[in-house]
């Protein structure tokens, strides 16, 4: 794509791009066994999509920093971000196929997902270092665990001084010190919290800010106040798909246009939530006013 305008940005988003292909059946099979689907359909995704039109839709000015294959998944995921109105000046076309995901979804809302990197991991260190000045100019930089890790630290690490710099750690892994060691703010679930060793560590690291997301329970802040909990907002799920990147992407938009950080998690549980409430990962991502009315009622 073209070098990007010369203007800064709200919210920058560093991540994958993935074209989703969703089964629903009853249930999830288990290891070895095969159960019947209801409906197929596709839609756009890969966290990093999902959270950058995420960080849109809640009304922050926002860029992505990615890659798409030369192909026809590439153009759908490439004008599904257009017609967010998110910069895509610094996406890359490459060789690559366009990321997949495989996801299956229970009638309960629960998910299984098998994700096929293919152009998200062209993404490469030097890719970030020709964006510096977009990444450095950003009030808010967010990214997460789906395009190579050397890319997500380089971007980091050139954040800019007064740049907020937030990790959604997914999917679950184990991350060198020297990568959490440049992140503000770290938004893992309760699983991956523990297998980025527990709380303290990670302040020990010198993170700022720990926010546990825990679904229906709503999420826990930890910060140099101490730890408060974010009450959940009540809806009856039919799709949890794409719920993690909304809270992230309306976190980071209200962090950005001035929020407290009260209010953004608030504001963030409720587009979790409301995303529950549609199939798919970009389809379900909520409009700021949809979770204004429900912050004012």
């Amino acid at each position: 794509m073209n070098s990007p305008r010369s203007a800064d940005f709200d919210v920058v988003v560093v991540g994958s791009a993935n074209l989703d292909l969703v089964a629903r059946s009853s249930r999830l099979p288990k290891p070895g066994e095969t159960v019947s689907g209801s409906h197929f359909f596709e839609a756009c995704g890969g966290k990093g999509v999902n959270q950058a039109i995420a960080a849109a839709r809640a009304g922050a000015k926002t860029a992505f920093i990615g890659a798409l294959g030369r192909d026809h998944a590439g153009e759908i995921l490439l004008a599904a971000l257009v017609k967010d109105g998110v910069d895509v000046s610094a996406v890359q076309r490459v060789s690559a196929p366009t990321g997949r995901a495989l996801i299956g979804v229970s009638d309960s809302g629960e998910n299984s997902i098998i994700v096929v990197p293919g152009a998200n991991h062209a993404v490469s260190v030097d890719d970030i270092e020709k964006n510096e000045s977009l990444i450095s100019a950003a009030k808010v930089l967010l990214c997460q665990l789906e395009v190579p890790l050397p890319v997500v630290q380089r971007a980091f690490e050139l954040a800019g001084s007064s740049t907020t710099r937030i990790l959604n750690p997914a999917p679950a892994q184990t991350l060198p010190h020297s990568l959490l060691g440049v992140v503000d703010i770290v938004t893992p679930n309760e699983h991956e919290v523990e297998l980025l060793g527990g709380v303290s560590q990670l302040q020990n690291l010198g993170i700022k800010t720990v926010i546990v997301t825990r679904g229906e329970k709503g999420a826990t802040v930890i910060d140099a106040t101490g730890a408060r909990q974010v009450d959940p907002f009540k809806v009856t799920a039919v799709d949890s798909t794409g719920a993690g990147d909304a809270f992230c992407g309306m976190l980071a938009a209200r962090l950005a246009i001035g929020e407290s950080m009260t209010n953004s998690l608030r504001a963030a549980v409720i587009a979790g939530a409301l995303a529950t409430q549609i199939e798919g990962a970009v389809p379900s991502l909520p409009l700021w006013s949809m979770v204004q009315i429900k912050l004012e009622s």
